[in-house]
């Protein structure tokens, strides 16, 4: 839940004290030349002074949230401070990859490990592609990546197309591991894992399946088609982060290594 501001105990004189400084800054770059338009009065010249100061607490904002991130905060304690929820914190802030130093969130321990990945892992988190049109399932699997310390960064796309367009721009880190949805539009997961592992430079990335089917047909076919793992939604995420853990190193070795000229 978004924390109420108002329930603050000094909530009435702290907002004071920022209507002052504000009023303070829109009159002094009003009064800027730079600021003010022909023929603006001074009303509109104070309302273009507080445009300039929104887009200004949006960008402190944001580098603020940033570094709080990188400190080891969460995005419930990101939306806590700028008294909203979770979610509001996530959408007015996507893609905050929480990298803490000193790391606040470890690997899972080596036990928790296969023997194969505990002989040859790489000590490191992953780079995640998420295939997955539905937002809020986007959210919790990347919340869930995040907080297990699994996921240095997570990309995301909405089908099939856009991960390849995204898989394929040599501007772009290539993923240690891509996490996919079966039922999208435009090209859906069952089409997009075909092409995958047909492809000579991305058929190494190591790919788990995570879908809403749980018809034999479907793993099956998954399966048949080189998928690492499957996973049924609703999403038990111990079960998740067991499946990621669990790919042979093999496949986590050879996506981590850049495969364009």
């Amino acid at each position: 839940m978004a924390r109420d501001l108002t329930a603050h105990p000094d909530h009435d004189e702290l907002t004071g004290l920022a209507v002052r400084a504000v009023e303070e800054l829109a009159h002094r770059l009003a009064a800027d030349a730079a600021v003010a338009a022909d023929g603006d009065g001074e009303p509109l010249a104070r309302l273009r002074a507080l445009a300039y100061l929104n887009r200004a607490v949006d960008h402190c904002a944001r580098q603020q949230a940033t570094e709080a991130a990188e400190a080891g905060a969460s995005y419930p304690q990101l939306g806590a401070a700028w008294g909203i929820s979770r979610q509001g914190a996530r959408r007015r802030w996507p893609g905050l990859v929480f990298t803490a130093r000193p790391a606040s969130r470890p690997l899972p321990s080596a036990d928790r490990r296969s023997p194969t990945m505990n002989a040859f892992a790489p000590e490191r988190p992953y780079s995640v592609l998420l295939v997955e049109d539905d937002p809020a399932d986007a959210m919790l699997i990347e919340d869930a990546l995040v907080e297990r310390g699994m996921a240095r960064s997570i990309a995301q796309v909405d089908d099939g197309v856009a991960a390849l367009e995204y898989l394929r721009d040599p501007a772009r880190e290539r993923p240690d591991l891509i996490v996919l949805d079966l039922n999208m539009p435009r090209m859906n997961g069952r089409e997009l894992l075909a092409i995958l592992k047909d492809d000579e430079q991305l058929g190494s990335i190591p790919v788990v399946v995570l879908t809403t089917s749980a018809a034999p047909d479907d793993i099956e076919d998954a399966y048949r088609q080189h998928a690492n793992a499957y996973v049924t939604k609703p999403v038990n995420f111990d079960d998740f982060t067991d499946s990621v853990q669990g790919i042979d190193a093999f496949f986590l070795d050879t996506a981590a290594k850049p495969a364009r000229p």
